[in-house]
């Protein structure tokens, strides 16, 4: 035997199994919004007051300790500004502020601040080691165990958060007392500003004090450096002029630097008389009058002897006049030629000059000599001159570098001095002048309505968790449930399609009422003429004339099933008989009202020839034959010839026998019918029998094909979608029912 292809499922799957399984649904929805409901009509009812506080910007002014080197401050980041805010409001946050709140508010003897029994919290502290107990009277301060529980519940209901992209600070406090709530967070701003002002103050007023301490040091330091300035610069010779140059540098005089600058510039103007004596030396002793000639031009007053110089002078203009002379001459012995007397004569002027410049040089040769030598020895003393002053120039210099660096030290220790001195008498203003840069925007005020329990919001979490929940238990029951619960799970677990359906019923009728077969258009009666049809096309060529109706244990309704199968069978105008063959426990009798009387295994054993089975009373072509007493071998007289012989026997005198059998799994009756009979009907009950007890009785009765055996489902409710989908329409019970199938 095959089984059907599981398929995956499907929406409508999910839905069919909610609606199988509602009363799950049901359950749960209705508890959770019964016990959303009972919460907030019985919950306290808390209000929550709301404050706002802008945390401004530090100011930069001068009134700051933190300018005390005059650093100014740029401005903050966006990184720093987040910083600040995040700083005051974990500061909100801390125990220090909640104790000062609590004890100033009494807070703790408030019935949100009284101890509560907490199951979870009790079995911990069971298991935890306890602490040292609280002192009688002690404050809250000192007592560990009832300041843990305070803070606990304080921090509960307080609720500090940063308004993004601004400087602001939301503060929220719950309490069951409307003005409480507000007092809190009045409480908790005013606090925070106590706080910033205070540790400002405490910071200026030992930074005043350090100061304090340090100025006196500091001010003999600088006037220590200012004594040695003084006898610095006496031991250096410079003086202060007390003016400053364009490049605001101070103006300070030394003879000794004087001195070297005056001797400096004498043996300037020595080397330079040197050199020109010098060349003029030379120049004479070679002759040169063009040289000297240059010489004379660039020679300055007193630089040489005056008849040196005269001689010079001279020199210069008799080259000046023979210049002339030359050009002259040229001009004319151009124009004349060279014998005319005119050009004669300015011929023999020119040699006159040529002669008496040479005369003139060899006049100046001794004495331009004996200029070089005296301005060489001026040169020499003059040069020692110079060395002496700047020996004494290099002492001075390094105590003038000395006199700079402790000049320049004490300038600025008596700067910082000052700057201090000026810093420490604001600061002493500052203490009692600076302000909080913390600015309420909105005071906690009362507010007029409590903000839980949020009564709408909190239903509809109950009636969306029940439904879910709901839901969830429905499909996990529905998974974990191994019953049949469709024809589709009955299908799918056989691999064949179910022959009929019966609905469920609280009382399901049978032929003893007459009535309920009488009412042609009940549900049940038109399920079991449906199944008289499936029966009756069953097979092509024609339908079983002997049937076994038979379940896998008691209790799924075979019985009824049997009596209501004969019964619509012979209203098909077919001559039925119905034996009760569970020999065992047969209720056909007690069900039907039948007389006592022999039975089936009177029959089988030979004690009754079975001659005339009763007729059932009040439906035409109808006979039942009961079980008759309990034989101690049930399974060998139904296995036995006797009852294969009553059977052919049957099959003659009747069109269809119908067999109430006993159940397959708990005695093996049941299989041996299965083997006598045309096919067996195994009634399969909804809700109760489980998917392996199905299996095992169907491959028990079927014998791998061998048998025929056609499924029935019962007890299938009509509401069931699964039902209307067997028949393919869901207004069958309107359109074809006229009230109650029970």
């Amino acid at each position: 035997m095959a089984s059907l292809p599981e398929n995956e499922r499907t929406i409508a799957d999910l839905v069919a199994i909610l609606r199988r399984r509602r009363r799950i649904v049901y359950a749960t929805f209705l508890s959770f919004t019964l016990l959303g409901g009972l919460y907030c009509a019985f919950s306290t009812r808390r209000y929550q007051a709301t404050g706002e506080i802008q945390v401004q910007k530090e100011s930069a002014d001068a009134m700051d300790l933190s300018n005390l080197m005059s650093a100014s401050e740029g401005a903050s980041d966006a990184l720093s500004a987040n910083i600040d805010l995040q700083t005051q409001a974990n500061i909100l946050q801390s125990d220090t502020l909640a104790l000062h709140v609590i004890e100033s508010l009494h807070m703790e003897t408030t019935p949100d601040f009284q101890p509560k029994w907490n199951p979870v919290a009790g079995l911990v502290n069971m298991l935890s080691p306890a602490g040292p107990a609280d002192a009688p009277g002690a404050t809250l301060e000192n007592a560990p165990a009832r300041r843990r529980q305070a803070l606990k519940v304080f921090s509960d209901n307080l609720k500090v958060k940063n308004i993004g992209g601004t400087r602001l600070i939301e503060i929220n406090y719950m309490n069951p007392d409307p003005k409480l709530a507000a007092a809190v967070v009045n409480s908790l701003t005013q606090g925070l500003e106590d706080y910033t002002f205070q540790t400002r103050y405490n910071a200026t007023n030992q930074a005043s004090q350090w100061l304090s301490g340090q100025l006196g040091e500091l001010r003999k330091d600088s006037e220590d450096l200012q004594a040695k300035v003084v006898e610095l610069e006496k031991e250096s010779g410079v003086y202060s002029l007390g003016v400053t140059d364009a490049q605001g540098k101070e103006q300070a005089y030394s003879d000794v630097l004087d001195r070297l600058q005056q001797v400096t510039q004498a043996m300037n103007m020595a080397e330079q008389s040197s050199i020109l004596k010098g060349a003029i030396a030379r120049a004479a002793e070679a002759g040169d009058a063009e040289m000297l000639s240059g010489l004379a031009g660039n020679m300055a007053p007193g630089q040489s002897s005056a008849s040196v110089s005269n001689a010079l002078t001279l020199i210069q203009n008799l080259r000046q006049q023979e210049a002339t002379q030359a050009v002259s001459l040229k001009q004319l012995e151009a124009q004349y030629g060279a014998n005319y007397p005119q050009v004669i004569q300015m011929r023999d002027g020119v040699a006159a000059i040529n002669r008496s410049i040479s005369q003139e040089i060899n006049r100046i040769k001794g004495r331009a000599e004996g200029d070089y030598e005296i301005a060489k020895q001026t040169e020499a003393g003059v040069r020692q001159q110079y060395e002496e002053a700047k020996k004494r120039a290099d002492l001075v210099n390094d105590k003038t570098i000395k006199f700079a660096i402790v000049s320049q030290e004490a300038q600025e220790s008596r700067g910082l001095y000052e700057d201090l001195l000026k810093r420490l008498k604001e600061a002493g203003i500052l203490e009692g002048l600076k302000s909080s840069n913390i600015t309420v925007v909105d005071p906690g005020r009362v507010p007029a309505k409590p903000e839980r329990p949020k009564v709408p919001l909190y239903m509809a979490l109950a009636m969306a968790g029940g439904f879910f929940l709901g839901c969830c238990g429905a499909l996990m029951v529905d998974a974990l449930d191994n019953k049949i619960g469709s024809f589709a799970d009955t299908e799918q677990l056989l691999g064949q399609p179910v022959l009929g359906v019966l609905p469920f019923a609280a009382k399901l009728p049978n032929i003893s009422d007459e009535k309920p077969l009488n009412k042609s258009h009940s549900v049940y009666t038109e399920a079991m003429r449906a199944l008289r049809t499936s029966l009756m096309l069953w097979q092509s060529n024609a339908p079983p004339k002997v049937l076994l109706v038979t379940s896998s244990i008691a209790g799924e309704g075979k019985s009824t099933a049997s009596v209501n199968l004969a019964g619509v069978l012979a209203q098909y105008g077919q001559r039925v008989l119905l034996v009760d063959a569970d020999l065992r426990r047969g209720v056909l009798q007690k069900r039907l009202r039948l007389a006592p009387g022999p039975g089936l295994s009177a029959m089988i054993s030979g004690q009754w020839s079975g001659a005339a089975i009763p007729h059932y009373e009040g439906i035409a072509n109808l006979d039942v034959l009961q079980a008759g007493q309990a034989p101690p071998n049930p399974s060998e007289l139904l296995g036995s010839a006797a009852m294969r012989a009553c059977l052919e026997k049957w099959r003659e005198e009747y069109d269809f026998v119908v067999l109430d059998g006993p159940p397959v799994l708990p005695v093996t009756d049941g299989v041996l019918l299965s083997a006598q009979v045309d096919a067996t009907l195994l009634l399969v009950r909804a809700g109760m029998t489980e998917k392996p007890q199905l299996r095992r009785s169907f491959r028990m009765l079927h014998r791998d094909g061998g048998h025929l055996v056609g499924v029935v489902l019962n007890g299938l409710r009509p509401e069931d979608q699964s039902y209307y989908g067997y028949y393919g329409y869901e207004a069958y019970e309107n359109k074809y029912s006229e009230g109650s199938d029970a």
